[in-house]
């Protein structure tokens, strides 16, 4: 069984391993709707109980399909969160664009505004076809996304942050959070509004402990829950670099020289070990106590399982200290096992 733990003071329970379901929305490539459905009813089959999706995965296609499965299982058998700071307008030529496959004929329109947010969710539940939805993440507001116009979008999610909340006052939703790239908005947005969690993509991982300093304390100050998406930094931490068989990516792009070479250094203790990469990757951000889930993409049945395997996986404890002793992560950072 996977475990579970307790997202900050809501009374949601999440598995530690959660189903990503950006790929259900053809994600680089497309994936027939009967194996979007199998990877869903596999994770229910074993144990998974969270599934996060968001209306611009697809442009509505990720939403529909989660949906599709999630509508003929019981409720109280998972917690469901999508995303609103983007509606879909209609746009007869909108496939293929953002990375997405997608079939659906809408183009994203940025909105962050008390009056899109609520929009949103109204759309999202319509689209889903579900009574409930549990969390609800504000997506991509930060600088990572919005550069120079960060000021500006920030200013208008203030209001967007009130009509979160009061969807949770209300009843509406369990848990607020924000679903970003960097944790410095996180930070940014504590100051206004109280939230339940942050999805935080790729900002702790085995390759990156920054967040250590002083964002990942004022989590656990707040308990504010993280669910850490991105385990494996765009694909760096599930193929290695040593026996890749294409260029290896790291944040969404090829990866530099320096990160390059320190997932070689990580894949040799692997190998003294013999630990999987990915195992390490998807165990190491849950020895921290404000992680609560790890959330990869899982595009097939087949994903599913293996990477159920992969957090199963028992990794000696000889393993953590040797990174740590070279210098391969943070000397403050908790490891499974062991004890600072």
């Amino acid at each position: 069984m996977l475990n579970k733990n307790q997202i900050g003071n809501t009374g949601l329970h999440v598995t530690e391993l959660g189903f990503g379901a950006a790929t259900l929305g053809n994600l680089y490539r497309p994936i027939s709707d009967n194996d979007a459905y199998r990877a869903v009813e596999k994770a229910l089959e074993l144990g998974i109980n969270q599934f996060d999706t968001a209306p611009y995965y697809g442009f509505g296609l990720s939403e529909r399909r989660i949906g599709n499965v999630l509508r003929t299982e019981n409720q109280d058998d998972w917690v469901l969160s999508t995303k609103v700071g983007r509606l879909l307008k209609p746009c007869a030529n909108a496939s293929d664009k953002y990375g997405f496959c997608s079939p659906m004929p809408f183009e994203p329109e940025y909105d962050y505004s008390y009056n899109g947010i609520m929009r949103s969710v109204e759309d999202s539940i319509q689209r889903l076809g579900l009574s409930k939805i549990d969390i609800v993440y504000m997506h991509d507001i930060g600088s990572a996304t919005h550069g120079d116009q960060h000021p500006v979008q920030f200013k208008i999610a203030e209001s967007g942050f009130r009509a979160l909340e009061e969807l949770r006052d209300q009843g509406v939703i369990k848990a607020i959070g924000l679903g970003v790239n960097e944790y410095q908005v996180c930070e940014q947005a504590m100051e206004y509004c109280k939230f339940d969690c942050f999805l935080l993509a790729g900002r702790y991982t085995l390759l990156e402990q920054e967040a250590l300093t002083s964002f990942l304390p004022k989590c656990e100050r707040d308990n504010i829950s993280i669910i850490l998406g991105g385990p494996y930094n765009s694909g760096i931490l599930a193929t290695g670099v040593k026996n890749a068989k294409s260029v290896p990516h790291y944040d969404y792009g090829p990866a530099p020289k320096e990160i390059t070479q320190r997932v070689a250094d990580i894949e040799s203790v692997c190998e003294e070990y013999n630990v999987s990469l990915a195992s390490a990757a998807l165990q190491f951000p849950l020895a921290h106590p404000a992680v609560v889930s790890v959330i990869p993409g899982l595009s097939s049945a087949n994903r599913v399982e293996s990477t159920v395997k992969q957090i199963k996986e028992t990794i000696p404890a000889e393993f953590w200290q040797t990174l740590r002793d070279k210098g391969l992560i943070h000397c403050e950072a908790p490891i499974p096992g062991i004890s600072l």
